[in-house]
C-alpha cells in the first residue's frame, strides 16, 4: 500500500521501520517542526524525520495540518491510508476520511482504557498489571475510533515508564504491520469501544513530580516508577530538590533485625522521615510502610548511586525529607 506515516517521537520510530521493512510503499512522513533542544538549543529533527531522511522519504512538517495548506499537500500524497503514531496535533474530519481505508493510529495501551495524552505512564501509576497496544480507526473522538488489533504486553514488578514505552512501541510495530495487512485484504472485524469502560490518561504535569510522602510506600513507588523520565519524582532535603531514580518497597524483614530504636522508629515516625541509613541505601517512612532508596540526583548534580550520594552528603536518621 502507498502509506503516508504520521508520527514524532521515538515511540514512533520503529513502526516506520517495520512498515517499510514489510515492503510498503510510504510515500511522505508527516512529523511535528524541529525544535531547539538541550542546553545548546540546537535546532534538532525530530525521531521520526531522522528515520524519514536515513530511508530518503520525503517530510512534511506542517505547524498546523488542519489548515487548508498542508490539507492540499496530504491530499496530493494520493495514500491509500494514513497511519498514526503518536504524531502530537489532531486531525480534521477532512484528513481523516481523505485516503481509502483512513487513518489508523497505534494507541500505546488497550482501548477503551487510558484515551488520551499519557497512557503508558498513567498505567504505571495506577498500578496496572497489563497494559498493551491497540490499532484503531481514528474518529473526531479522542481515541474513540473503532478497535482493530490489539495485543497484551505484560507489566513486570519494577518496570519503569521508559521500560514499559519500549516494550509497547516494539509491539505496535509488529501489531501494526500485521494490521495492513489485513485492512488491505478486507480480513478485519472493527468493533466498537464501550465508553462505559474508558477512562482518561491526562497530560502529565510538572506539578506532579513533588512526591507526597502522606500516601503509602506501594502508590508512590508507582508513581516515581510512571514519571521516571519526565517530570520525574522529588523531594526536598534539607531545602534543596533531591530527584529520586530508584527505589523499591521495603519489605518488613529489611527493617527487622536492626537496632531497636530504628525498628521502633520505622513504625512510629511521621511519614518523610529517613528511619535508617545504609551504607548504599536509605529508607523513608510513608504513610503506610518504607520506601528503600536506591539512586538520587542532588539539585544541580548528576544522578548517583545512594552509595556515592552518601559520602558527600551525611543523611542522618531522624531527618525529615519534604517541604
Amino acid at each position: 500500500m502507498n502509506i503516508v506515516f504520521m508520527g514524532t517521537p521515538d515511540f514512533a520510530v520503529g513502526a516506520l521501520e517495520a512498515i517499510i521493512e514489510a515492503g510498503h510503499r510510504v510515500v511522505a512522513v508527516v512529523t511535528q517542526p524541529d525544535k531547539p533542544r538541550g542546553r545548546g538549543k540546537e535546532i534538532q529533527m525530530t525521531p521520526v524525520k531522522e528515520c524519514a531522511v536515513a530511508h530518503g522519504i520525503p517530510v512534511f512538517q506542517p505547524v498546523k495540518v488542519k489548515d487548508a495548506e498542508a490539507v492540499d499537500i496530504l491530499r496530493g500524497y494520493d495514500a491509500d491510508i494514513f497511519v498514526v503514531a503518536a504524531f502530537g496535533q489532531i486531525l480534521s474530519e477532512e484528513i481523516l476520511t481523505m485516503p481509502k481505508y483512513g487513518c489508523v493510529n497505534i494507541h500505546a495501551s488497550l482501548l477503551p482504557k487510558y484515551r488520551g495524552s499519557a497512557p503508558i505512564q498513567w498505567a504505571i501509576i495506577n498500578g496496572e498489571n497489563v497494559s498493551g497496544v491497540t490499532i484503531m480507526q481514528m474518529d473526531k473522538g479522542i481515541d474513540a475510533g473503532d478497535m482493530l488489533m490489539k495485543a497484551e504486553v505484560a507489566i513486570e514488578p519494577g518496570e519503569t515508564g521508559d521500560s514499559l514505552h519500549d516494550k509497547l512501541a516494539k509491539a505496535g510495530a509488529k501489531l501494526i504491520v500485521e494490521a495492513l495487512t489485513k485492512i488491505e485484504s478486507g480480513d478485519i472485524t472493527p468493533v466498537k469501544q464501550n465508553d462505559e469502560e474508558s477512562c482518561y490518561a491526562k497530560m502529565l504535569q510538572k506539578s506532579m513530580s513533588r512526591i507526597d510522602w502522606q500516601q503509602s510506600a506501594e502508590s508512590l513507588d508507582c508513581l516515581i516508577r510512571g514519571l521516571i523520565s519526565w517530570p520525574g519524582a522529588s523531594t526536598v532535603y534539607r531545602g534543596k530538590t533531591l530527584k529520586i531514580w530508584e527505589e523499591k518497597v521495603a519489605a518488613k524483614e529489611e527493617l527487622q533485625g536492626k537496632e531497636e530504636t530504628v525498628h521502633t522508629s520505622a513504625e512510629s515516625a511521621e511519614p518523610g522521615t529517613v528511619v535508617l541509613v545504609e551504607k548504599d541505601a536509605f529508607y523513608v517512612q510513608t504513610k503506610d510502610g518504607c520506601l528503600k532508596i536506591l539512586e538520587v540526583q542532588p539539585e544541580g548534580k548528576k544522578r548517583m548511586a545512594v552509595r556515592d550520594f552518601l559520602l558527600g552528603y551525611q543523611i542522618k536518621e531522624g531527618e525529615v525529607l519534604g517541604e
